[in-house]
């Protein structure tokens, strides 16, 4: 058994709701509800399939699961936080280790729950490897080589379980461009203590601008969003003229949301490759971060979904005001570790 260091306090009470949303980083859970969202969006894009008010669930699963990784990782993180992170929860003694695991079974054990109401087996059958991606990633593969690609494949999947009510094949591409980002973000955060190299954030940088390009290479045709709004293949002039316009829209904000995306991250990562400090790695791996949004917006449009896309603007807006409330407080930005 594995002895308890002496300086991770333990609590008599049961802890607040104020500790236990920091233990999970509540407001960080904003940057993957859009994976499910995209993922519907694009499983829907060129087919008939209703939205049902149950797919609202996708984006719940997301959250819990995402949310259990956090409190998970700050289970697994709690010897090295009680040496460098005394202030977080579970050393400060305001959660106990065994509630952080007891919050993370629980998270995880509603996101597949969730997911299963959504979309019944199909959704369960990519939510469990997707709980186990996050459990692996938190408690054994994140130090190791092998984590930056298990939490990138944890997003690939967040992403195709949005797409479990339609045609699943059809998000692949942008739960690759969601994994590569991911991919790329994490490399790069393991340069936040003693910094990155040259080499590494020119990479992730060079990884950035092909993302970009390739979300917005590809747009939806007048046929495939006709058919996301549910007419058939033999449709109407008339419609397909509204829908020709509804695909300029679309064309037109996957371009801007792509734009958007590589404004967000790219100054940062090419700051951390001229000069590969701590500090800019830590600034780079944030902006990765809250890239996600727009990133997952752009392939919401592609997907001619421009209701997805405005969704995810207001998302955005509440990111962006929780972190100036955030920086108001005096609290640091949420890290991807």
């Amino acid at each position: 058994m594995t002895p308890r260091p002496a300086n991770v306090r333990q609590r008599a009470q049961p802890p607040g709701l104020a500790d236990l949303a920091e233990l999970i980083r509540a407001p960080a859970a904003l940057s993957v509800v859009g994976d499910t969202l995209a993922g519907l969006a694009a499983a829907r894009a060129g087919t008939a399939v209703p939205f049902r008010a149950r797919h609202l669930l996708l984006p719940v699963a997301s959250a819990c699961l995402y949310l259990g990784g956090m409190a998970l990782n700050d289970y697994g993180d709690r010897h090295v936080d009680a040496v460098e992170r005394p202030e977080r929860p579970i050393p400060s003694g305001r959660v106990t280790p065994r509630t952080a695991l007891a919050v993370g079974a629980t998270l995880t054990a509603g996101g597949v729950a969730a997911a299963g109401l959504a979309g019944g087996r199909r959704a369960v059958a990519v939510a469990l490897p997707l709980a186990a991606c996050v459990w692996t990633y938190d408690l054994v593969a994140k130090d190791r080589a092998s984590g930056p690609f298990v939490m990138a494949a944890c997003r690939g999947l967040d992403v195709l379980l949005g797409a479990t009510p339609g045609r699943m094949r059809s998000a692949l591409p942008a739960a690759a461009g969601l994994t590569a980002h991911t991919l790329g973000v994490t490399v790069l955060s393991r340069g936040e203590v003693h910094g990155t190299t040259p080499e590494v954030a020119g990479v992730v940088a060079a990884g950035t601008v092909a993302g970009a390009v390739a979300v917005a290479a590809t747009v939806p045709t007048a046929t495939r969003v006709a058919a996301l709004a549910g007419a058939p293949a033999s449709t109407p002039a008339s419609t397909l003229s509204v829908a020709r316009t509804v695909s300029v829209a679309a064309r037109w904000t996957t371009v801007a949301a792509a734009a958007a995306y590589a404004a967000a991250v790219l100054p940062g990562q090419v700051r951390a490759a001229a000069r590969p400090t701590a500090a800019n790695a830590r600034t780079a791996t944030r902006s990765g971060i809250q890239a996600m949004v727009p990133l997952q917006a752009a392939w919401a449009a592609r997907s001619g979904s421009l209701g997805t896309v405005v969704v995810l603007a207001g998302v955005a807006a509440v990111g962006q005001g929780l972190r100036l409330l955030g920086r108001a407080r005096g609290r640091a930005g949420v890290s991807i570790t």
